[in-house]
């Protein structure tokens, strides 16, 4: 079996975490049994391009459990948990390519290592695996029965493919299910940017000046986590409709020039490029600390503070310190990449849960359904989605109501009125 990780011996240390993270993963244990009898990927090739955590272990081996050929790559170069790499080859048996801190060169040959597995289906964060078959590898697609995408900014990049005519096999965007984007990306994301930023640099948040740029989801999320542990949290936005929701959830807004003049941490959280530049740098309290929780490092513009710095240094384990002419000092915490895996372990089990139900549930579909699909961006069919948090709700002992005959009969009519 080929593969390319860090360690091999830190197997042991992976396989107790993944153990922990599964008995907070019970949506993802029932479907895995289930599985387990199916066997809906038996003769099915997958290949994965997720942040190799113990979350996304889980749901190599739910896969594997129901007959699927896997291998996994890393999609960020410092989202890598060397320990649950190691578990995967070792005692799954399953290909792995990822190590925590590779170059984008690594990156590029572990991205292609996965694609050498002649996928039949595709699972995504990013899309970076998607765009990569469509412009080096476009033979591929006539075995692939369709693909799946986790994030923001893969599914941006996939629907301008669609619009544009250019994609060739159907994907399903698994961050548009409710069972998602509501609770991972608010609350998964919310919690463990701040885990991050905590852990790279042991500063006290309450009290603290602290802009959110981007107040989608992920962004809601972390104003709520920091407001909460007494944060003065400003939000930036582009769009209307969020900064005045984001004023009556009680926030200032402001343009980034002039939160660029006030904050002590900055989080950007938008998915587009150079949101905070050198404009902002320029106006930044001495000591400031930068960050990022979108996909991409390209939200900070990272080579303009590289030219305007006289000095730069690793003053701690993911902060980068720029020095500038003036004496100003700027904290750039893990290289500008997803802080909240960069330095913390990402989302919480309990949230990645219904996630990556999500993953497997819509990656069955494809089996499926996909060879009658169109060449689109299709939602997660409603049925899996409701099935996920009935799923979910059964999992942690809560009981709902359901509607008497006489409500269902109310809410079909039209002359039922006062």
């Amino acid at each position: 079996m080929d593969y390319d990780i860090k360690d091999i011996q830190l197997s042991e240390k992976g396989r107790l975490r993944m153990e922990w993270a599964e008995q907070s993963m019970p949506v993802l244990r029932t479907i895995k049994k289930r599985f387990k009898k199916e066997k809906p990927f038996s003769g099915v090739r997958i290949s994965a391009c997720l942040h190799v955590t113990t979350e996304t272990g889980n749901l190599m081996d739910t896969l594997k459990a129901g007959g699927a050929d896997v291998v996994l790559c890393a999609s960020n170069p410092l989202s890598t948990q060397d320990d649950v790499a190691a578990t995967l080859v070792d005692q799954y048996q399953i290909p792995v390519f990822a190590i925590k801190g590779e170059d984008n060169k690594t990156y590029y040959r572990h991205l292609q290592a996965a694609i050498a597995h002649h996928p039949m289906l595709t699972m995504d964060d990013g899309a970076d695996l998607v765009s990569t078959i469509h412009s080096e590898h476009k033979s591929l697609a006539s075995d692939l029965l369709g693909g799946t995408e986790e994030t923001t900014t893969g599914v941006i990049r996939l629907k301008s493919m669609a619009d544009k005519g250019l994609l060739l096999f159907p994907v399903i965007s698994v961050n548009d299910a409710s069972t998602k984007h509501f609770f991972d990306n608010r609350y998964g994301t919310g919690q463990s940017t701040l885990d991050g930023v905590l852990r790279a640099t042991n500063r006290l948040i309450a009290g603290s000046v602290l802009v959110v740029a981007g107040y989608g989801w992920c962004g809601r999320g972390i104003a709520m986590r920091a407001a909460g542990m007494g944060a003065n949290v400003v939000v930036t936005e582009i769009d209307p409709l969020k900064a005045i929701e984001a004023v009556m959830d009680g926030y200032r807004v402001l343009p980034m020039a002039d939160a660029a003049k006030i904050g002590d941490f900055f989080i950007t959280v938008t998915g587009d490029i150079k949101v905070i530049r050198k404009e902002h740098f320029d106006v930044m309290k001495d000591g400031a600390i930068i960050c990022n929780s979108g996909h991409f490092n390209v939200e900070i513009d990272i080579p303009a503070l590289e030219e305007m710095a006289k000095r730069k240094r690793t003053i701690r384990e993911f902060v980068d310190e720029y020095t500038l002419s003036d004496g100003r000092r700027i904290n750039l915490l893990g290289e500008g990449r997803l802080i909240n895996l960069a330095s913390a372990e990402g989302h919480p089990s309990s949230v990645m849960d219904m996630s990556f139900a999500n993953q497997a549930l819509s990656a069955e579909y494809l089996v499926l359904n996909g060879k009658g699909l169109e060449r689109k961006i299709y939602p997660v069919p409603a049925q899996i989605d409701a099935e996920i948090a009935r799923l979910k709700l059964g999992a942690i002992g809560v009981k709902i109501d359901k509607l008497t005959k006489e409500q269902q009969k109310y809410l079909a009519s039209w002359d039922l009125g006062t």
